[in-house]
């Protein structure tokens, strides 16, 4: 009996280890530009409001998906920012900004919306509105081909 407990216990330890392994590693914007000064990387952002439906569905449906987890925690620093959040503060280029007005700073108006940046911290490209996981990878390999000609 005691092994079966064992078992049962280590394969549930097991699987929630797994599952950890298995999710976008978000990151606050700051956390993004510090990680990304020791080892450069391009950043995707996902802007995001509470009310939105299809974020929360982006949240749900296509951020669940093993393949698109893997390329982006590969290629980018991930960043959840909320367009409405006024009192999470942080610098950048030596400005301070609020989650929504680097919302505003990078031209956001519909949700969700996903600012790509380069390696050097510059706005390159937006995906904006819902997307199905086959469709999202897609376009996000398709940036990466076109900007760093992987």
């Amino acid at each position: 009996m005691k092994r079966i407990l064992t078992l049962v216990f280590l394969m549930i330890v097991g699987s929630s280890v797994y599952a950890q392994k298995t999710k976008i590693q978000w990151l606050s914007f700051d956390e993004a530009t510090t990680m990304n000064q020791d080892n450069p990387k391009m950043l995707i952002i996902d802007v995001y409001t509470d009310w939105c439906g299809w974020c929360k569905k982006m949240d749900k449906e296509t951020f669940t998906d093993e393949g698109v987890i893997k390329y982006i925690n590969e290629n980018f620093y991930a960043v959840k920012l909320d367009a409405e959040n006024s009192k999470k503060k942080f610098e950048f280029r030596g400005k301070e900004y609020t989650e929504e007005s680097m919302a505003r700073a990078m031209r956001v108006s519909s949700y969700p919306n996903f600012v790509i940046m380069d390696a050097a911290m510059e706005n390159i490209t937006q995906l904006p509105g819902y997307r199905e996981p086959e469709a999202f990878l897609k376009d996000l390999v398709a940036t990466i081909e076109k900007f760093t000609g992987k």
